[in-house]
């Protein structure tokens, strides 16, 4: 078996325990790891994204329980690039989640090519911008307060390259909606068709069905577009 491989079987493994078991320990909220966590479905399909991606590095905003680094992780094991790298920011990971999802990201070998930055993004961003760290793709599930996410992606369109891919969850919710619609209407993000599911709406007031996750693929070449152009959202 081939260091690739084993990195593979190592993260599904682990994947696969917390499905089946559940974190080693969760706050005492009732269906806490239920609610919080990202359903293993969206965390396959967000997986075969990077892996189609072909990514090196990836950006995550939000761990929690660590369901979606841990897909991240095999996916990036999968590619098996020269430099792979995946950056996790979480400044409640220690104090809300005792670094439950850190250290499932650890026992699952991920932590030789993972960081944990342990800031809010808003700090977190503009530090890994300011050491020209470019991403190939990016996850987001932080906070879900509109001005964050707003400032969230403002960032990672400057650090993921021309092309790459933003992945935005709980985009159900009106508050994320609403940022993502901006860089949708005004800065040329287009949705990937068909990569996640749509489904009736466990979350937020719009009712119907929609896609919880959202793939944009960001322009190439980017561009800064004329303050005469701005259109609603």
């Amino acid at each position: 078996m081939t260091n690739m491989d084993e990195g593979v079987t190592r993260a599904r493994a682990v994947r696969r325990r917390l499905v089946r078991e559940g974190p080693p320990w969760t706050r005492e909220h009732e269906g806490d790891f239920e609610t919080v966590t990202v359903p293993e479905r969206h965390c396959d399909r967000l997986r075969d994204l990077i892996v189609r991606e072909q990514a090196e590095r990836v950006v995550e905003i939000g761990l929690a329980y660590a369901s979606s680094a841990l897909a991240i992780g095999e996916a990036l094991a999968a590619v098996n690039r020269p430099f792979p790298r995946h950056v996790v920011i979480d400044p409640l990971q220690e104090r809300e989640y005792a670094n439950t999802g850190w250290q499932l990201m650890c026992s699952a070998g991920l932590d030789s090519i993972a960081t944990l930055m342990a800031a809010p993004s808003s700090i977190a961003l503009p530090q890994l911008l300011a050491e020209g760290f470019v991403a190939d793709a990016a996850f987001v599930d932080g906070s879900h307060r509109f001005h964050e996410v707003f400032v969230d992606l403002y960032y990672l369109r400057k650090i993921v390259r021309p092309g790459g891919l933003v992945v935005v969850d709980d985009d159900w919710w009106p508050s994320v909606h609403a940022a993502v619609n901006y860089y949708e209407l005004n800065l040329g993000w287009t949705a990937v068709p068909d990569a996640f599911p749509a489904e009736s709406a466990g979350a937020g007031p719009r009712g119907g069905k929609a896609a919880r996750c959202k793939a944009f693929r960001l322009p190439d070449p980017s561009f800064e577009p004329s303050f005469e152009d701005f259109r609603a959202f």
